[in-house]
């Protein structure tokens, strides 16, 4: 009910404003923000009163208590047979006149408002049964039986003197803006009401109750209101705090309104200068995107001593702006961005004793001078200036990112003007040269992050920086293999990245502490050699020319050399490393199996992908700790033997021309050889096999299965096999339950009667074969049902 009374009001004032539906969208937001936190604040231009109405009194009469009827059918008949009582009406809540108005004095209300009440009775006795009296203009007078009597208050009825300066600019040519009324957290109830006493002295004596005692409250505890809108944002705040008094007070609270954010938000002058007087603790203001947000600072900045960070952004900001954040000692964060500093034709001075952190990001101006001598943090990335000028003794991190307009000058200048500077991003300054980078190294030395990407102007030679732990060159069309003896001499270097060098055809490092390096698109690139004990991340993509890799680590884990098309020599030295993948290696040669087998290594290997290496045609691998093995694609592959006792998957599709294989031993729980046509020896030795299908094999002739736990074979079609490997199979794998010898064409009777080892034999599929008599298998398997299991032709 307080929200409808509130946004009735409201739209009176748009009418008096001659906005009405017109109203933006901007106007809304802040419209809200006024509404949740001081709906009693509202000054709107003097409404006409209208004069008042003789008011109508009006009182319940109860019959005389009747002891012994109470409680029984005669008391209501006494009730319902008592005169009616007379209907009230909204006039008479509203619009009524003094209460010491005469019975003629009432006579004549009744007899003026005869047609209203015809047609109004039946809305008025709904409204009153329902407690929501409707709520008219701002400024009518109440009178007769007040509002209070049904837990509602009218906004307009009490405003706060120390707030009367806050108006409703209401010209034709002003923006509509409202004014933020500020009331304590107490509700407002230091304010008197200025309603009817009379009225509300007829209510209570007739037995009502005051607005307090009818106000609806939220069965929550102010503590636990704390916590829940300390997960609401400001805008959530706001509408939260028009629900209720309770809810206004908890969601004004210090705690929620250190952080002021107003991004793209419109506010007034006078609005935001009295959000910072009623809330003076304010640690952090963001403003981007407000307009005329250096006006707002200006006028505000003497409520703003406790702010730590401040953001800016779009707009113009002129010398005075960074002159007054003097007036702020705790300042330590500043943010601009998207802004135009100064006039065009002056330099920009930022002078604050305070100030750690500094970020100009996409700005625009002349010149730029910053004396900050507690600055740590300085960025200018993407800022159009000719120069800047530094006086921070203290920074360790200054980011000249895309500040394509700086010289090579002034960019060595300003970094050696800060002797304990630590990090340096000067990508995409293609002015800079080596003589910078060799000064910068030489004032600087403990700088330990350097970025001078996309920098065609650098070599990188002769330059030592002895305590750099980061370094990126991508894309510095003047890096070669000469530049990586200078790279060596920074010991410590921990991450190298070298993306889009052209000219670099071979890395040979060797650094103690080397843990990542990049190497991406580097067409003219042909031999990596690596040696660093904690190194555990390469990343090597795009490089065609790529022919030798030599990699010496006890961290690396995860190696991937994918697309490698010139790749033939690899080399590994990495106890610890578990997953390789060289997919579409096409020039790896059959040594590669040497580098995965037991002591070529590689001791903790449990994955590799070896798939569309066409060039691939013997594979041998004897490795203990394998459990995934892919070859899939590799059509050149005609011999096959795996010895890793371990291995649980291996893949084999499209190895169309693969002869012969041996499994010996494997941990395989499963195999298909189906999709090798022209396998025609097989050797398995698989303790764990339960399934193992040959369908297909059409030119299989010889196979040795030892697998004590196969449950099912399937050699259909394999016409090429012989009884002698039958009756091998047969004494190998005494639990084979169900056997598919369809289509086996070479199997005889002789073959047939090794089946009596298959004691628990259940299916035999002998269809299309010329075996006759099958006599002996049913003799000797037990289980095998005829007729039902058994298809012999």
């Amino acid at each position: 009910m307080a929200d409808g009374g509130k946004m009735k009001g409201v739209e009176g004032s748009g009418e008096g404003t001659g906005h009405g539906e017109d109203m933006d969208e901007e106007a809304r937001e802040e419209l809200e923000l006024a509404l949740s936190l001081g709906r009693r604040g509202w000054h709107l231009p003097p409404v006409p009163v209208p004069p008042p109405a003789p008011a109508l009194r009006w009182s319940m009469v109860f019959p005389a208590w009747d002891p012994d009827a109470a409680g029984s059918s005669r008391a209501a008949e006494s009730v319902w047979d008592s005169p009616p009582v007379p209907p009230l009406r909204f006039r008479d809540m509203w619009g009524g006149g003094g209460a010491d108005a005469d019975a003629g004095g009432a006579g004549e209300a009744e007899e003026h408002n005869n047609v209203e009440e015809e047609e109004g009775s039946e809305d008025g006795d709904r409204d009153l049964q329902n407690k929501r009296p409707k709520v008219g203009a701002f400024g009518e007078e109440s009178s007769g039986v007040n509002a209070s009597f049904f837990g509602y208050e009218a906004p307009h009825l009490h405003a706060f003197a120390e707030h009367d300066h806050l108006k409703l600019s209401h010209g034709p040519e002003n923006e509509l803006d409202f004014g933020l009324s500020l009331i304590s957290n107490d509700g407002g109830n230091d304010i008197p009401r200025e309603t009817n006493s009379h009225g509300v002295c007829d209510v209570e004596r007739s037995g009502g109750t005051n607005a307090e005692d009818l106000e609806i409250r939220m069965d929550l505890s102010d503590d636990l209101l704390h916590l829940i809108f300390s997960f609401l944002c400001q805008k959530d705040l706001c509408r939260a705090g028009a629900a209720c008094k309770q809810w206004q007070s908890a969601s004004m609270h210090e705690d929620f309104w250190k952080y002021l954010k107003f991004e793209n938000t419109r506010i007034s002058l006078q609005n935001f200068v009295n959000i910072c007087h009623r809330y003076q603790n304010v640690t952090n203001l963001n403003l981007s995107g407000v307009l005329s947000a250096e006006s707002l600072v200006i006028e505000a900045i003497t409520f703003l001593r406790h702010l730590k960070t401040l953001i800016m952004g779009k707009g113009q900001l002129g010398e005075t702006f960074f002159q007054a954040l003097a007036e702020c000692p705790l300042l330590n964060t500043l943010t601009v961005s998207d802004a135009s500093l100064g006039s065009g034709i002056q330099e920009v001075t930022v002078n604050h004793d305070g100030l750690r952190e500094l970020q100009i990001v996409k700005c625009r101006a002349l010149r730029v001078s910053i004396r900050c001598h507690q600055l740590r943090i300085l960025s200018l990335r993407r800022t159009g200036m000719a120069h800047v000028s530094l006086n921070c003794p203290q920074l360790l991190e200054l980011d000249f990112q895309s500040c394509h307009k700086l010289s090579d000058t002034a960019i060595r200048q300003a970094a050696t003007a800060c002797p304990l500077l630590a990090s340096l991003d000067m990508s995409s300054c293609s002015c800079v040269t080596d003589e910078t980078l060799r000064e910068i190294a030489n004032a600087c030395q403990n700088l330990s992050v350097l970025d001078a990407s996309n920098c065609p102007n650098i070599s990188f030679e002769s330059v030592k920086l002895p305590m750099l732990v980061d370094l990126r060159l991508s894309s510095c069309e003047g890096i070669t293999s000469a530049s990586m003896g200078a790279v060596c001499f920074s010991r410590i270097l921990e991450a190298l990245q070298l993306d889009n060098c052209s000219l670099l055809t071979s890395v040979s490092l060797d650094l103690p502490h080397l843990k990542n390096i990049s190497l991406v698109h580097l067409r003219k690139f042909a031999d990596l050699n690596l040696r660093s004990p904690v190194l555990s991340y390469i990343k090597v993509s795009r490089c065609s020319a790529l022919r030798c890799v030599t990699i010496t680590s006890n961290a690396l884990k995860k190696l991937v050399l994918q697309k490698q098309e010139s790749l033939c020599n690899l080399s590994l030295q990495c106890h610890n490393l578990i997953d390789v993948d060289l997919s579409d290696c096409e020039s790896l040669t059959n040594e590669i199996c040497k580098v995965f087998s037991d002591g070529g290594g590689c001791p903790m290997l449990r994955s590799l992908i070896l798939d569309n290496c066409e060039s691939l045609s013997v594979v041998e691998l004897n490795n203990s700790s394998l459990v995934n093995l892919s070859l899939a694609g590799c059509r050149s592959m005609t011999f096959l033997k795996l010895a890793c006792p371990k291995l649980q998957v291996v893949i084999l599709d499209g190895c169309d021309h693969l002869e012969r294989a041996s499994f010996c031993p494997v941990g395989l729980e499963s195999l298909n050889l189906g999709i090798c046509p022209k396998l025609s020896v097989l050797r398995i030795e698989a303790p764990n096999m339960s399934i193992l299908e040959l369908k297909g094999c059409g030119v299989l002739s010889e196979a040795s299965i030892n697998c004590p736990c196969l449950i099912s074979l399937d050699a259909s079609f394999c016409r090429q096999l012989m009884d002698d490997s039958l009756s091998q199979t047969a004494e190998a794998c005494p639990l084979i339950e169900h056997l598919i010898l369809s289509s086996c064409l070479s199997i005889d009777v002789r073959g047939l009667s090794s089946l009596h080892c298959l004691q628990k034999l259940a299916l035999l599929d002998l269809s299309y074969t010329f075996l006759m008599n099958l006599k002996p298998v049913f003799d000797s398997c037990l289980q095998l049902k005829r007729g039902c299991s058994t298809d012999a032709r």
